[in-house]
């Protein structure tokens, strides 16, 4: 379910909530006074925005839906009578401008002022120069091919598109879906319903006013998703996937009156370290990360720093918390984690062939510390620091053990 609502939210409200405000009669009979305003405001924002914070996709994207915006309005002042340049511009973008996208979706982040970055906007501002090339040579068989059925089915001939850019379109989002599936990121969301509201503006075209309210959109719809990004890579680590120590300390500031803090320690990690190496020992860290993140009795994992983790436990499972505490705690001693080969493989192979040597496997324990608030602890802080305390005895009463 919370799968189901994090792509849905905030790109597929923002996506709906336009659609939805475009036929409400008040505001579209006052639509051509937003489409003078928003689009603009909502570009110039997006980038700024992706500026300040080195986000290339963020940038990147809304220029391309920009200047997919100035090419059908620049095409749409031709002398009246001709609309055969409003179509190649209009073809054109239709194909162009989701592949973009989706290419932008697919790309990992290497900034703007870079040379990869550079490179990718080379690509999107040349396009238009490249399409004027190609079509001016002859642009009635440039519209004809694009506008040509690929099914001659009567239902697809009423299509709102040409078949060509909606198959484009449709390519886009399923590809874009997949991503989705496969990172569960707001990134990979945002971009889908970012496509989304680019193909509502296509389809309302030629009425201007619609068309630039949906593209603006589009480009809000993508900044907030960066924004979404960028409040993860603060609030989430990155190599465990647990809220990190600044989601920690906001957590803190919500604590009622009862709870229970717990601070745990994997048991000889630097010696586990300096034997194994440090890219296994990142591996342990994210299976005993895996293990927190699934603690029974409603406590809730952090990443602390390092090989440190916390665990809250807040109101009227406070009461019941050493008991869930020393189930984590057996659950994690008795858990034979298998360390990943250096050879092995990112995707599971088809056809996978004889394991040359057995996987190694190691044991690990942690050691816990747990607090409550009493007289002398009235703050989350002070409770923190008990439960510190609590586990430096721990470890140095033999470790592998929940001391309070």
């Amino acid at each position: 379910m919370s799968a189901v609502l994090s792509f849905f939210l905030p790109g597929g409200m923002l996506f709906l909530a336009s659609l939805a405000l475009v036929h409400v009669p008040s505001v579209r009979d006052s639509l051509g006074d937003i489409a003078g305003i928003y689009p603009y405001a909502a570009y110039l924002f997006s980038v700024v925005f992706g500026w300040r914070f080195n986000r290339s996709a963020l940038v990147f994207g809304t220029v391309s839906i920009a200047l997919a915006h100035w090419c059908l309005v620049r095409f749409a002042q031709v002398p009246p009578g001709t609309d055969l340049y409003w179509r190649v511009a209009f073809l054109s973008t239709a194909v162009l401008l989701p592949l973009n996208l989706l290419g932008l979706a697919v790309f990992k982040e290497r900034g703007i002022f870079t040379p990869r970055g550079l490179s990718r906007l080379v690509v999107i501002l040349s396009q238009p120069v490249l399409v004027g090339i190609v079509a001016g040579r002859d642009p009635l068989r440039y519209v004809a091919l694009l506008e040509k059925d690929l099914l001659p089915y009567a239902f697809l001939q009423g299509l709102p598109v040409p078949q060509i850019p909606a198959a484009v379109f449709l390519f886009c989002l399923i590809a874009a879906a997949g991503l989705y599936l496969r990172n569960r990121g707001a990134k990979e969301s945002g971009f889908f319903w970012t496509v989304c509201a680019v193909f509502a503006a296509f389809v309302s075209s030629p009425d201007q006013d619609q068309e630039a309210f949906l593209l603006a959109t589009a480009s809000f719809v993508l900044l907030v998703s960066i924004i979404e990004v960028s409040h993860a890579m603060a609030f989430r680590d990155e190599l465990t996937g647990l809220p990190a120590r600044r989601a920690l300390r906001e957590e803190l500031l919500k604590l009622g009156s009862e709870y229970c803090l717990a601070m745990i320690d994997i048991d000889h990690f630097k010696k586990f370290n300096d034997r194994h190496g440090h890219d296994v020992g990142d591996q342990v860290l994210r299976m005993v990360a895996a293990r927190l993140g699934r603690v029974t009795g409603g406590g809730k994992a952090f990443r602390y720093g390092g090989e440190e983790f916390t665990v809250i436990f807040p109101g009227r499972y406070a009461d019941d918390a050493l008991d869930h505490l020393e189930t984590l705690r057996r659950e994690v001693a008795m858990s034979q984690f298998v360390i990943r080969s250096p050879m092995r493989p990112k995707r599971r192979p088809k056809k996978p062939g004889r394991r040359k040597a057995p996987p190694r496997r190691v044991s690990v324990t942690v050691s816990i510390g747990a607090a409550w608030p009493d007289g002398r602890t009235e703050t989350p802080d002070d409770v923190l620091k008990s439960a510190d305390k609590a586990l430096y005895r721990a470890k140095k009463q033999g470790r592998n053990r929940v001391t309070t």
